[in-house]
């Protein structure tokens, strides 16, 4: 028997994790202390003490791993590492990716061949997801996740006075929150609790900054990271194509004195949007929710970090603006959770279910996917079970914000002290009334040198 499960992903886009935090949940489920983390976030040392992990890993770009993996992925590499170091490891590997593209799931299939080198067990053979199965990577990762049930039953037996918790029984939220009236002088704080990967770390401005009159001191360094985010000014926020062009073409430069990255050919700036002001306003209102109530979270889980980039009280308006990612397309994960609130309207109930099933995935597709409807529009659309959310459970229902990616456009020796990115505004248009917007390019086309406004960016070297 082992102690705990664990779950490590690499994820670019949402995807990975998304999927580990549905193996936490079926663990919940089965009474399965269950531990998920990116790779990069874990402390690599202590591989060779676990009995049995999960890893879940995208691909990104040309066969790239994703960011948060990286580190981990070039420390597996080392030569040093004994052949049979992982020999008490029992693993499973699933892998995320695109079929259309060369190195199909690269990323997943070397993983899996390293760890087999380094003397792992295999649980079940390599699984790969593809993005262009017609049902999408659900039609690998439903069966995946039966079969590795099946599997993880020897090191996790389920105890005979604890029966497993059933797929329509709701579970307990990720965090505890409590609503309060004041700021407590001790908690004014960003919580420092546990490491987190850039992909958790917000952008606030100052001088207006949420709740703060400075930036909180955790995200200041001398050497900027993806541990340790810099807060870089907006110097120019210029369109480089005409007025009459269909495309918006913006030439941004940020000033990255003091930060002490450096960068060459190939590099990527990590940049960590936030939700426009009218979006935020208009969630707000659809979800009935008072901007300005301070509210205080708590781990339900130890094995669950609170989130590194809310200030610990934060207000309601701060999480919406910075946390939540509303304006995503929702994944099926977001139905099967939002379905546990259906319980006054027959009519949502029976079509939130059919979505979670494999012969509603068509359906599903044509209604999120094909017109990139987002998850403050499926909401709209949900009236009653919408009305029944509890506030807590918007941390499982809605994903945070991911960084985005955006390749270097200056040379360190032609422009000192400046990065600069050439960004297309994503705008588009389906079938739905409203125009698609890309959150992360509008929300940086917005920004002005004039108000002051920053955004925090990470790098790497590729």
């Amino acid at each position: 028997m082992a102690e705990r499960l664990l779950v490590l992903y690499g994820s670019q886009t949402g995807t990975a994790q998304d999927v580990a935090e549905r193996l936490k949940r079926e663990a919940r489920r089965r009474h399965v202390r269950c531990r998920i983390l990116p790779m990069d976030s874990y402390d690599k040392a202590q591989l060779i003490h676990e009995k049995v992990a999960v890893f879940v890993c995208s691909t990104t770009g040309q066969g790239d791993e994703p960011e948060n993996m990286r580190q981990f992925w070039k420390f597996l590499l080392r030569k040093n590492l004994p052949l049979d170091s992982l020999k008490a490891l029992n693993i499973a590997v699933l892998g995320l990716g695109d079929s259309s593209y060369a190195k199909y799931n690269f990323a997943a299939k070397k993983l899996y061949r390293r760890l087999i080198q380094l003397g792992s067990t295999t649980l079940l053979p390599l699984a790969l997801g593809d993005d262009q199965h017609e049902h999408g990577p659900d039609a690998t990762i439903d069966p995946w996740m039966k079969e590795l049930w099946l599997k993880l039953a020897d090191f996790f037996p389920i105890p005979p006075e604890l029966p497993p918790i059933g797929d329509k029984t709701g579970l307990s939220p990720r965090y505890k929150v409590t609503f309060v009236d004041h700021t407590p002088q001790v908690e004014n704080t960003p919580n420092k609790g546990s490491r987190v990967s850039l992909e958790q770390v917000t952008s606030s401005p100052p001088p207006q900054w949420e709740g703060f009159d400075t930036p909180p001191q955790w995200v200041e360094s001398d050497t900027s990271s993806r541990w340790h985010p810099f807060l870089a000014r907006v110097v120019t926020n210029r369109r480089v194509t005409s007025e009459m062009h269909f495309q918006d073409v913006r030439l941004i430069e940020f000033d990255v004195q003091g930060s002490g990255m450096r960068h060459t050919a190939g590099d990527v700036l990590m940049v960590q949007p936030q939700n426009l002001p009218s979006d935020v306003d208009e969630f707000l209102s659809v979800m009935l929710l008072n901007a300005e109530q301070l509210i205080l979270l708590e781990q339900s889980d130890p094995d669950v970090p609170l989130p590194l980039a809310l200030p610990q009280p934060c207000t309601v308006r701060q999480l919406v603006t910075h946390h939540l990612d509303f304006m995503s397309v929702p994944r099926r994960s977001f139905f099967e959770i939002l379905g546990m609130f259906a319980t006054s309207d027959e009519m949502e109930r029976d079509k939130l279910n059919e979505f979670t099933t494999p012969e509603g995935q068509e359906d599903l597709y044509a209604y999120c996917n094909r017109p990139r409807r987002t998850i403050l529009e499926v909401l709209c659309d949900f009236p009653s079970t919408r009305a029944s959310i509890p506030f807590p459970f918007l941390f499982d229902l809605i994903p945070s914000i991911q960084p985005r990616a955006f390749s270097i456009a200056s040379s360190m020796e032609a422009h000192p002290g400046r990065i600069e990115i050439l960004m297309a505004v994503v705008k588009y248009q389906t079938k739905l009334r409203k125009p698609r917007k890309g959150v992360c390019s509008s929300w940086l086309a917005s920004l002005t040198p004039e108000q002051g406004k920053w955004c925090h960016y990470g790098s790497e070297a590729q």
